[in-house]
């Protein structure tokens, strides 16, 4: 008996510290916890602080995170889920630059794009160099955005290792990479297509018009209802006929709930407004 009481106080404490945690971190970053699957992250961030040396949501945030910028800056590198290669899952770009693309330029001269929680910016690139290569459009804009401004400096930078062009044949690689001492650099006709923007998906407002929102490899760590108000939010922020591009563990199944219909497997188009 006392041992359950133990333990049932114990369970008890570890929750109030991590609601404490989630409020202090609310008011600190803009960051609602809440809106996050808790098991997965308090799992993350539990090795992350003991990994620090702290013992609780408490210690971490009050002697680290409150004290320390550096401590600070790597929570929110690990709340960025970072892509680490250009043109991941080929096929699902295959589609995008064979069949969604072709449409969206069909009949407009000019596409309006956001890549949503970009990380450190191989999706924006990709995004630039296949439109480069495919000649689809003649003018386009790319909006990048993440949570974490450091991930947005390293983005901004272009520099990568080799590892992470893989996919890209070597004839891509020459025409928009310069090889450097510490790996590859973008170039800068490839950079200038990209802007890079601070935007936390759930708390902040969404710009309007957009012809394609690319946001793949996020979703899959928040809470269902926040994941309904993004896609609500998706909708109103593209212009009817243009499309949503999701991860490949992301699939929406009940797309028609919000103003989307499934134009290919990862891919939904805008139908209606909400």
């Amino acid at each position: 008996m006392n041992r359950n009481r133990s333990y049932e106080q114990r369970e008890e404490a570890a929750s109030l510290d991590y609601e404490s945690f989630k409020e202090n971190i609310k008011r600190k970053t803009g960051i609602d916890l809440s809106l996050y699957k808790e098991a997965q992250m308090k799992r993350r961030l539990t090795s992350f602080y003991e990994k620090r040396g702290f013992h609780s949501f408490q210690e971490f945030f009050n002697e680290g995170i409150t004290k320390d910028e550096a401590v600070l800056e790597e929570f929110l590198e690990r709340m960025t889920i970072n892509v680490s290669e250009f043109y991941r899952n080929p096929k699902r770009w295959d589609v995008l630059s064979d069949i969604i693309l072709p449409r969206l330029s069909s009949d407009t001269s000019r596409l309006k794009i956001w890549s949503a929680a970009c990380s450190t910016g191989e999706e924006p690139y990709t995004l630039a160099i296949l439109l480069k290569e495919r000649k689809l459009v003649p003018h386009y804009s790319i909006l990048a955005t993440d949570i974490d401004e450091i991930i947005l400096k390293r983005a901004r930078t272009g520099l990568y290792p080799e590892r992470a062009l893989k996919e890209f044949s070597n004839q891509v690689v020459q025409r928009y990479f310069h090889k450097e001492e510490t790996g590859y650099r973008i170039s800068e006709e490839i950079k200038d297509k990209v802007t890079y923007r601070r935007h936390n998906l759930l708390a902040d407002t969404y710009e309007a018009g957009f012809d394609l929102i690319i946001c793949r490899n996020v979703l899959i760590y928040f809470t269902e209802e926040a994941k309904q108000s993004i896609y609500e939010k998706f909708n109103k922020a593209l212009n009817i006929g243009g499309v949503l591009f999701v991860g490949s563990t992301e699939q929406i199944f009940n797309p028609d709930r919000f103003g989307f219909k499934t134009e290919d497997t990862f891919f939904y188009k805008k139908v209606k407004n909400l």
